[in-house]
């Protein structure tokens, strides 16, 4: 699988290949307070497979204590403030890239967010009242 993404500007485009290793939804406070929504939609991602095409230099970073005990860093364009990614420093999390879904431009062959196969939702202790729980995908009170 091949897929790229990019910014709200197009400053900054990435591609990365392979079956991300997990494709889930994210409804921790964090997620939502990056996201300005009810949850995030994620891509982990092996970090060795993902490449800036363009803009690595655009981006800027901000690191929060995750509820979980982790650091959570988020990823984002300085020009336009597009999320790109997260990463965690779990163990869980270690070499992966937390990608954004909803930067994914699709395409002839390339994943696209209508290509995501959510397998998770995590931290659904945390999920608003009116996001129901999606049929299907494993409904994990936290990361696990």
């Amino acid at each position: 699988m091949m897929a790229n993404g990019s910014c709200l500007c197009g400053e900054v485009k990435y591609s990365f290949t392979g079956t991300p290793v997990m494709q889930a939804l994210c409804h921790c406070l964090p997620c939502r307070k990056v996201s300005g929504s009810a949850y995030t939609t994620n891509l982990l991602v092996p970090s060795t497979l993902f490449t800036f095409l363009s803009g690595s230099s655009k981006l800027k970073s901000f690191s929060t204590l995750h509820p979980s005990g982790m650091t959570l860093t988020i990823h984002f364009c300085e020009k336009c403030g597009t999320k790109i990614y997260k990463e965690g420093s779990a163990d869980d999390f270690k070499g992966l890239f937390i990608v954004q879904a909803g930067t994914l431009d699709g395409g002839e062959g390339r994943m696209g967010l209508g290509d995501v196969e959510v397998g998770a939702e995590l931290w659904v202790k945390d999920r608003v009242a009116w996001v129901p729980a999606r049929g299907g995908p494993a409904q994990m009170q936290e990361f696990s």
